[in-house]
């Protein structure tokens, strides 16, 4: 057996573990974060097809991805997750460009959801939706998050799962409301448009709903019992991000809103004419929980990873300094905060060619980390395993990295600026290399003079 990376031997002072709902409702918001941002699927493939992407979604892409999570957060359950298991397997240059991709994929991404409360906000007080206001609410909202995480992992899983509540509730509402009344019917062309999107490019859109299963694992530290608890809330939260899904699309469907008006923001619209101004309001107040939640989940995540590359000798050691009390990595919360924060102006648009390229490039790594480890660590104590032995930890990443390279191709187009986005994403992933050279010339040179020393 190899011996554990040092990050592996790093002391958690936290004495509050996350346990297994609360690691679900946070995972949810990595993950999902309710039915907001279905609206766009609704409208190009109707009910049907999209009830159809929204069932096959899950089998295609997020189970692959928890099958593999699961078996090695639970194997080994380290700081910094995919890091680890990366590092671990393939060695430290390519847990650090691991690392990097992941945290590169996170600055393009974390400007959405300050930006997805604000939109929110605005439905109820237009004058926070622009200019200044919405940038000092975005500021205030990241510094919620922020105090939220140093308070320590205990405190942001039970928020979350506080905030899952108050996301889904609004929708169980919409559902009841529509069972209980007679369903109306709606045209064919309504229910599947004529010349509405293919079953491929639809799936490329919930793809986006579905990504994220391998951020909880950074957090492994803290979990209580990860061996236990991570496969279960893995599996767990399959199956509520797909219920959540499922369940209001049906509920529009039977109370007969006609999908080619839907938009952006068109579950405000649904749930007053389902429920009246009150459930409208609710679903405003979810779209808020909903940008709250995911960020205050992902800066939980997020902030780990600087902590993992800090007790490796990677980053400054004093990167990784934690609270005394609730034993959080408070510089690294404070430090991705700040960048975050920076990242205000770029507004609710993302680069979704180079979301995928750098997502899809550390996916890629952690299936390879998880059939290298079969190979050479056969020996290594497994809680919970991916079904099928070698050939079933080889063959578990086939679906969703083709799922990816569909993407890619789809969306070569894409522009960032005057530049293709796969350019800046091929610029960006040769930085990785670069930003790792001076660190590895670094401690060569201190291996180097250490053996001088021990000559006699």
């Amino acid at each position: 057996m190899a011996a554990p990376s040092p990050s592996s031997s790093s002391p958690s002072p936290s004495p509050r573990k996350l346990t297994l709902w609360p690691l679900v409702a946070a995972t949810y918001f990595m993950v999902a974060g309710g039915p907001y941002g279905l609206e766009e699927l609704i409208a190009q493939a109707g009910y049907h097809k999209t009830l159809a992407i929204l069932l096959l979604t899950p089998i295609v892409w997020s189970l692959p991805t928890a099958l593999m999570v699961g078996e090695l957060s639970a194997a080994l359950p380290e700081e910094g997750g995919y890091y680890a298991w990366v590092r671990r397997a393939l060695g430290p240059f390519w847990g650090f460009q691991e690392a990097w991709l992941s945290l590169v994929a996170s600055v393009f991404d974390m400007a959405i959801y300050p930006t997805l409360f604000v939109l929110y906000l605005g439905r109820l007080w237009p004058a926070c939706a622009a200019g200044r206001p919405a940038i000092l609410v975005g500021a205030g909202m990241i510094a919620v998050c922020a105090v939220l995480n140093v308070r320590g992992t205990k405190a942001v899983g039970g928020a979350s799962l506080l905030l899952a509540v108050a996301l889904l509730g609004p929708f169980v509402a919409m559902v009841v409301l529509t069972v209980a009344h007679p369903s109306v019917p709606l045209p064919a062309s309504a229910i599947a448009p004529v010349g509405g999107g293919s079953l491929v490019a639809g799936m490329l859109v919930a793809m986006w709903n579905y990504m994220g299963w391998d951020n909880a694992s950074t957090i492994a530290s803290d979990v209580e019992r990860p061996q236990r608890t991570y496969p279960l809330a893995m599996l767990a939260c399959v199956a509520l991000v797909a219920v959540t899904y499922v369940m209001p699309v049906l509920a529009a469907e039977r109370a007969g809103l006609d999908p080619s008006h839907w938009s952006t923001g068109a579950w405000v619209d649904a749930a007053g004419a389902v429920g009246g101004r009150w459930l409208e309001i609710a679903v405003v107040a979810g779209g808020m929980v909903c940008g709250l939640g995911m960020f205050n989940a992902l800066v939980l995540s997020y902030s780990h990873v600087p902590v993992a590359l800090a007790n490796d000798g990677i980053l400054p050691q004093w990167v990784a300094r934690r609270s005394a009390k609730t034993g959080a990595p408070w510089v690294a919360i404070l430090l991705c905060s700040a960048a975050y924060a920076g990242c205000l102006g770029l507004g609710f648009a993302r680069l979704v060619e180079l979301d995928v390229l750098c997502y899809g490039l550390s996916l890629l790594l952690e299936f390879v980390a998880l059939f290298v480890l079969r190979l050479r660590e056969p020996a290594l104590v497994r809680p919970f395993r991916v079904p099928g032995g070698l050939a079933g930890a080889a063959l578990v990443g086939v679906l969703p990295m083709a799922l990816l390279a569909v993407a890619l191709i789809a969306g070569r187009d894409e522009r960032a600026g005057e530049m293709s986005a796969l350019v800046l994403g091929a610029v960006v992933i040769a930085c990785g290399p670069l930003v790792y050279l001076p660190s590895w010339l670094m401690r060569r040179r201190a291996r180097a003079v250490a053996a001088t020393d021990a000559v006699p």
